[in-house]
């Protein structure tokens, strides 16, 4: 557990190593202003490093985190939050290409839905019904935990659709939803192939194609549709 004075460690290796190498990188990104052509959705857990995922460096992704790589609704029936802002700033401000929704085994998130969670995580609570969709009546097993998890990403992009600017633009051609499922024991990342209805891993990925509502729809895909 570091202390307050490896934090201030880390940090000195930040300011002393780390900036040196980027220093060109940075001032042009402040000169020039950010340009990232990927949205990356992603759960807040610690095991979850999308840079190192994506072998990219500083500028090239913007990033929007929470518990369960979740999205909430456009319509704000939610209520406020940070994940739809960022999703409007991508997509209108920025202009991004790519929007990925990456889940993960092993999912704190995912296994909170069959569990009792304390009755102070009000919040924590109520966040988690955003994937209250993707749930399987029986999750005893590691492998339908997993599918439920599989499902989430699913519905996560699913409600992307409902965004406005999101739709128009996939639509158009001009925007890409990634469904990503990251299997952290293994180091694999599947990718959502959504004309099969099933994610893959990359050597059995076919050409990508735009996706239509119609096909980001976990109620449609028999592989989603029940435990084993």
């Amino acid at each position: 557990m570091p202390d307050r004075d490896d934090l201030l460690r880390r940090l000195s290796r930040f300011e002393k190593q780390f900036f040196p190498r980027y220093e060109k990188t940075f001032r042009k990104l402040v000169e020039d202003g950010q340009q990232p052509k990927t949205l990356f959705i992603g759960c807040s857990d610690s095991r979850i490093v999308p840079y190192a995922l994506m072998d990219c460096g500083p500028g090239e992704l913007f990033i929007a985190r929470n518990v369960g790589n979740l999205v909430p609704p456009w319509d704000m029936s939610a209520g406020f939050h940070g994940t739809a802002a960022a999703i409007e700033f991508a997509v209108l401000r920025l202009q991004v290409q790519n929007i990925i929704v990456c889940g993960h085994s092993h999912c704190g998130a995912i296994r909170g839905l069959y569990e009792d969670l304390p009755v102070t995580a009000t919040h924590l609570r109520q966040w988690l019904e955003l994937a209250r969709g993707a749930v399987l009546p029986v999750c005893e097993t590691p492998e339908a935990l997993r599918r439920v998890e599989q499902r989430s990403i699913v519905l996560q992009m699913e409600r992307l659709m409902s965004y406005p600017m999101v739709a128009e633009r996939v639509r158009e051609g001009r925007l890409f939803l990634h469904g990503w499922y990251y299997v952290i024991e293994d180091g694999q990342v599947q990718v959502l192939d959504a004309e099969r209805g099933r994610f893959e891993p990359l050597d059995r990925q076919a050409p990508a194609a735009p996706v239509t509502p119609t096909e980001i729809d976990v109620g449609h895909w028999d592989r989603f549709g029940s435990a084993p």
